[in-house]
């Protein structure tokens, strides 16, 4: 198995995992359903940019 050849610094070990770090999601606010939608996701209602987009079968 490799092993490193020389000890990393502090600042090297800090500057490589600053890259490591979770992202928030895309979210926003939609006036039309007055609720938080994923952004590029259809929302629950079936709404995607404004227009309905799925159908709920009727009983």
């Amino acid at each position: 198995m490799a092993t490193p050849a020389r000890r990393q610094s502090r600042s090297r070990k800090l500057r490589r995992r600053a890259t490591q770090k979770l992202t928030s999601p895309g979210i926003h606010w939609d006036n039309q359903l007055q609720e938080y939608v994923l952004s590029h996701h259809v929302s629950l209602k079936g709404y995607y940019h404004g227009r309905q987009v799925l159908h709920k079968p009727a009983k």
